[in-house]
């Protein structure tokens, strides 16, 4: 007998709370490594392969986030892009996703298209200066190659010692993610150790053991009556009825899951996903949204 989620409000806050081993629990928080050297990381993170957080002031000195995003000083600040100096590399080509909703679909993404191609970074560039939240056209640069990005912008995101050092020193591929707030990626699992960088703006990260993950895709697949992969940022989950289920399961009010950990990142944090762990992301707040990624082994 499947486990019934319920709600809980404490107070005036609602929390949302699911089962866990026959324990109820609410979505826990990831833990931090108490420092970013070498050794904690290889022994409390990426050796007993465990999602973890990494200390603030490990990335944010990465040089991107001083070139490429001017941020205001509110106290919760909003980060927006530096045009002057990234239109510089405009006809760099990247991967952008389009999500477009017809006017009649309000917020109904069954009726939503989406649509990936390959085109200049001026065009985003040019998007996000009169986009906001509630544009029905949503662009990203999703999963770019940092490979083929001109090398002075490589040069500002290079590759972390504990990429290169806490393993084999095998780096899969790197990539970049860039946008503005809302932005969301399907729950899907990575084949390879997942190092993600939040370079500007905020995302909420949501993940589940393998396992755990593996009975919530199935589950959503057999509703659809198919069979797929979900390695991959696959199309199908991006619209319709696939997206609407999985988001509905990961971020709904009436998730039925256990073993399911959280955590935002802002500016500088930076989060370590082992291999076969599954998770959704989304962009959160106002502004411009970027991370990076490292896959490696």
């Amino acid at each position: 007998m499947p486990w019934k989620p319920f709600e809980c409000r404490p107070l005036t806050r609602q929390i949302r709370l699911f089962f866990s081993g026959g324990h109820l629990q609410a979505w826990r928080n990831l833990d931090t490594l108490q420092d970013s050297t070498l050794e904690t990381f290889r022994n409390d993170a990426y050796n007993p392969a465990v999602p973890v957080k990494l200390p603030k002031y490990a990335f944010q000195d990465t040089p991107a986030i001083a070139k490429w995003f001017l941020t205001s000083e509110d106290q919760q600040p909003i980060s927006a892009l530096n045009h002057n100096y990234l239109s510089t590399f405009g006809q760099a080509i990247v991967p952008i996703e389009l999500t477009r909703q017809s006017p009649s679909s309000s917020k109904d993404d069954t009726t939503s298209t989406f649509t990936r191609s390959e085109a200049p970074l001026s065009f985003l560039l040019q998007w996000t200066k009169q986009a906001s939240a509630d544009s029905k056209d949503r662009l990203y640069v999703a999963q770019a190659p940092l490979s083929r990005l001109p090398m002075e912008l490589q040069n500002d995101v290079p590759t972390p010692g504990l990429v290169l050092n806490a393993g084999k020193g095998d780096v899969y591929d790197a990539n970049l993610w860039m946008g503005m707030s809302p932005t969301y990626t399907p729950l899907h699992r990575d084949p390879n150790p997942n190092l993600f960088v939040q370079l500007a703006g905020r995302k909420h990260v949501r993940l589940l053991k393998p396992e755990t993950g593996q009975e919530l895709f199935s589950r959503v697949q057999d509703a659809l009556d198919r069979v797929a992969s979900a390695k991959f940022r696959g199309e199908e989950m991006m619209q319709g009825e696939e997206k609407r289920l999985l988001e509905a399961e990961v971020w709904g009010a009436n998730q039925s899951m256990r073993d399911g950990y959280e955590a935002v990142v802002e500016m500088g944090d930076s989060l370590f996903i082992p291999q076969g762990w599954w998770h959704s992301i989304k962009g959160v707040g106002e502004g411009v949204t970027c991370s990076v990624n490292w896959w490696f082994r």
